[in-house]
């Protein structure tokens, strides 16, 4: 692990915090790398227990993913995010009581440590669909969402990226209705992600992600191209103030 015996051994009785670093050495010192228990996981479950169950250990995998594929409604996802939005999101959840404001703070950090992987050395191909609803849903005021829409065009202008927008109008050709992530790992493995409202889900099975694969090309031949997308989000910004 390229670490001391007294600083392994300060970690094992709690007397100094693990660090991501040390987690990801000591799953490639005992061969974890890959499955579904590692240190990893159990780093990112210690330090976001304000989370959603199941969450922390699809980021792990997220930030591996080869390829990542998603699909959104309502919300502007945390990949495209910008700190003000996510900010707003997060402070709504403290008025509301369900979290603290350190918990707060951690998930405003936790969205620009997930982006960071998108200009990773060798960053992963990025598919997101947002169901017209995402662009449409005002949060934080205008220049909150002027600054996000500038965000998107950006992302769509990123080279390993594909931006689209599903709209209303699709009706019964929505192939998907609710959220969800298909993830391909390094090794061409799929994974597919998706959140109830007390937990989220981690599927690795092909006969389960397969068809939701399937389901996803369908849902982004029927959407808008990306030129038509962002000419979309264009026409939202010239009508914010």
């Amino acid at each position: 692990m390229e670490y001391s015996s007294v600083h392994v051994s300060a970690v094992e009785v709690a007397r100094r915090p693990p660090t991501l670093r040390f987690s990801r050495r000591a799953d490639r010192a005992f061969g974890l790398e890959g499955s579904a228990d590692t240190f990893e996981r159990q780093w990112h479950e210690l330090r976001r227990g304000s989370l959603l169950e199941g969450f922390p250990e699809y980021v792990g995998y997220e930030g591996r993913a080869a390829e990542i594929r998603l699909y959104e409604v309502g919300v502007i996802p945390g990949l495209l995010q910008t700190p003000e939005y996510a900010s707003v999101l997060a402070q709504s959840a403290v008025k509301r009581g369900a979290i603290t404001p350190e918990q707060a703070d951690e998930r405003v950090s936790l969205v620009a440590e997930r982006q960071a992987a998108l200009v990773r050395p060798h960053p992963p191909l990025v598919f997101v669909v947002l169901d017209e609803s995402c662009i449409r849903w005002p949060v934080g005021g205008c220049a909150v969402m002027d600054a996000q829409f500038a965000r998107l065009v950006e992302f769509a202008e990123m080279p390993n990226t594909v931006f689209q927008v599903a709209p209303f109008d699709m009706g019964e050709r929505r192939t998907v209705r609710l959220p969800i992530t298909v993830l391909t790992l390094p090794d061409r493995s799929l994974m597919s992600y998706a959140e109830s409202a007390q937990r989220g889900r981690l599927e690795r099975e092909s006969t389960s992600v397969l068809p939701i694969l399937t389901a996803y090309h369908q849902l982004q031949a029927d959407a808008h191209s990306q030129a038509a997308s962002v000419t979309l989000i264009n026409e939202l910004r010239k009508g914010t103030p």
